[in-house]
């Protein structure tokens, strides 16, 4: 349904042009919107209007019009006067509103459609049809981002996102949660992952004043409709996985999540299990602050022992120690590739189960 706003802009718009005030009310006598003061004295005659067979009659004076959605009433429009040339501004303000209402469904359809497509409540059969049905292209390249937003500190982050890409009536953006704006971005056959990342930051620049609030998701580019919902599945995994080993980020990719994307789909009893064993019951948490920097700049540095002590202005025989220290406290030796990973892997598996622990409370 158009909104209250966008008919009082409309008829702002048509009485700065034919200097005729205009008035709209709904079926159940409510006015919408209106260009003049003592439009309430004509909520009566307009509900009785409601009931006859007329499509346009003059009442007291006023020119009152029907506007029909698929022969279904769902406004009445008054033309203030009884003169011609004010019953001819109201046939074309009438049919105005009539072409608004055509436009407005049709958004409501496709935004119907995109929403049961990206949760994947649709058949195949169905994707076609309606997709036909709406004129929405089947096979061209896509992808799907996620902005998440504190929306309950401003509440027009829709809007905002909207006014970025709502020229463009090939891409689409909708709403299936309170915090998640999702966009379903139709790609030109040159655009790649760079061109990707940089539309994210022109969406976070929206943003600017809250960025710290805002994550921005996308998944992998897709070729046909039917993979949307794919798309949307990892841009949903990238926003959560994201937050887990990349909370320094505001924009994540679903590519450059890496080993991350397998960990977070482990059982948290299974990951336990591996700690265990790992660790020896122990936890990288009882580590110092020391050995944990040590350990991070090292693979920072991808083993090398050298850089490492550089950067950490340390002496070379130094972080050996430290080194021989973990080894013997773990059974793992940092500076041999397997073992690294063993630990690395180790270390993220505590973040995860870390995680999972503060969403459960």
């Amino acid at each position: 349904m158009i909104s209250n706003q966008i008919l009082q802009n409309t008829i702002d718009g048509l009485k700065g042009i034919t200097r005729t005030d205009l008035c709209v009310i709904d079926v159940e006598g409510k006015i919408l919107a209106a260009t003049f003061p003592n439009a309430e004295a004509f909520i009566e005659p307009a509900q009785a209007f409601v009931t006859s067979p007329a499509d346009s009659q003059v009442i007291n004076g006023c020119q009152f019009f029907k506007v029909f959605d698929d022969h279904q009433l769902e406004y009445v429009l008054l033309a203030y006067g009884d003169s011609e040339d004010v019953y001819m501004i109201g046939k074309i303000a009438s049919f105005q509103i009539q072409n608004l209402l055509v436009a407005y469904k049709e958004r409501f359809d496709k935004d119907n459609f995109i929403k049961n497509l990206l949760l994947d409540n649709l058949l195949l059969v169905d994707i076609y049809n309606r997709a036909k049905k709406l004129h929405i292209d089947i096979e061209v390249r896509r992808v799907v981002f996620i902005v998440e937003t504190n929306r309950e500190k401003d509440g027009n982050e829709l809007e905002k996102i909207r006014s970025l890409f709502g020229g463009k009536s090939k891409d689409f953006v909708t709403a299936v949660d309170e915090k998640n704006i999702i966009v379903v971005k139709e790609l030109a056959e040159n655009e790649t992952y760079d061109d990707l990342r940089k539309t994210a930051e022109v969406i976070l620049n929206l943003f600017r004043a809250e960025a710290d609030g805002v994550h921005i998701a996308y998944g992998t580019v897709i070729n046909e409709l039917k993979e949307v919902s794919r798309s949307y599945k990892e841009a949903r995994m990238a926003l959560d996985v994201g937050k887990i080993f990349f909370e320094e980020r505001n924009i994540i990719a679903y590519s450059q999540l890496g080993i991350g994307r397998l960990i977070y789909q482990l059982p948290i009893p299974l990951c336990k299990m591996f700690i265990k064993e790992i660790f020896d019951g122990k936890s990288p948490d009882d580590f110092d602050e020391e050995i944990l920097s040590t350990i991070n700049k090292f693979f920072e540095n991808s083993l090398n022992v050298s850089e490492t002590s550089r950067q950490l202005y340390i002496h070379r025989n130094t972080l050996v120690y430290r080194l021989d220290k973990l080894q013997k406290s773990t059974g793992l030796d940092l500076r041999v590739f397997e073992d690294a990973i063993t630990f690395k892997i180790a270390l993220m598996v505590v973040k995860y189960m870390k995680y999972m622990e503060s969403m459960d409370y």
